[in-house]
């Protein structure tokens, strides 16, 4: 059943993603009711009576579905249409995933509420922070927008109208630093939620392993551009290249290392 849902839903995501501009209120229709099916489609695969799905596959799935909810909002309050093209394809592929790469199923009797209670934040931190690096990557294109000649705006001709639309330059940088803040403080509360409850989240001592350095650096690295911000107005091309650098980094902390490790190794994990 989940199956058909995850397909149906990532082609709603799909024609979302291409829909003319001009058709506000049915894309915006459209997009919460893909959002519900994706929604549903987790709910169905990852959950069962005593037990949780684990993986890459459905974390990541659950990552872009918060994403997609987070797309939704802002494009309600601010002009950011043209992040649908982003989002959307990307979240589209993702909703298939789990289909593709299950995991495993997890026992949750005898683990601490901490435990899911971890699993919660750090997929809101992952989530933020990554509708933080659609964002900057908006920024970018928005950017080279206001440099481009007329006849390469000519050949993108719809999605240069909708950059047109979003909002000034320094506005689109204060989103993103607020977007960074929460998604920073989040994945702080991951981080040391991992490390100082490692006994009672995983059952084991903490130890250093890929997971734990990656995401350690990413933390490092948006903290560091806050500081910066905060203390050296670091903006522009310098906050742009912190932030997907910090994602990118993160998105291997997480989901580079277990896709090697399920996938490539076909090692169970928790």
């Amino acid at each position: 059943m989940q199956n058909y849902l995850f397909v149906l839903a990532a082609l709603t995501y799909l024609i979302c993603a291409f829909l003319p501009s001009a058709w506000r209120n049915t894309l915006s229709l459209a997009t919460m009711g893909a959002w519900l099916l994706h929604g549903a489609a987790l709910v169905l695969d990852m959950t069962a009576p005593g037990s949780l799905r684990v993986g890459f596959a459905a974390m990541l799935s659950a990552t872009l579905w918060i994403t997609v909810a987070a797309y939704w909002l802002e494009n309600r309050n601010f002009a950011l249409d043209s992040l649908r093209v982003l989002v959307l394809p990307v979240s589209a592929v993702a909703v298939l995933l789990p289909a593709v790469f299950p995991g495993n199923m997890m026992e949750l009797d005898g683990k601490s509420p901490i435990f899911l209670w971890h699993i919660v934040i750090s997929i809101l931190a992952y989530s933020t922070l990554t509708i933080a690096a659609f964002h900057a990557v908006l920024m970018m294109l928005q950017e080279a927008r206001l440099h481009a000649r007329p006849a390469a705006i000519h050949r993108i001709g719809w999605f240069a109208a909708a950059l047109d639309r979003l909002p000034a330059l320094m506005t689109m940088e204060k989103l993103l630093f607020r977007l960074i803040g929460i998604g920073f403080f989040l994945l702080t509360l991951t981080v040391l939620s991992g490390v100082v409850f490692s006994e009672k989240l995983f059952g084991r001592a903490f130890k250093w392993d890929h997971k734990i350095i990656f995401s350690l650096l990413s933390w490092a690295l948006f903290g560091l551009l806050l500081a910066g911000r905060r203390w050296q107005g670091w903006r522009g091309k310098t906050a742009l290249n912190f932030t997907l650098t910090g994602f990118a980094v993160l998105l291997l902390a997480y989901v580079g290392s277990r896709f090697v490790l399920e996938v490539v190794l076909h090692r169970v994990l928790v």
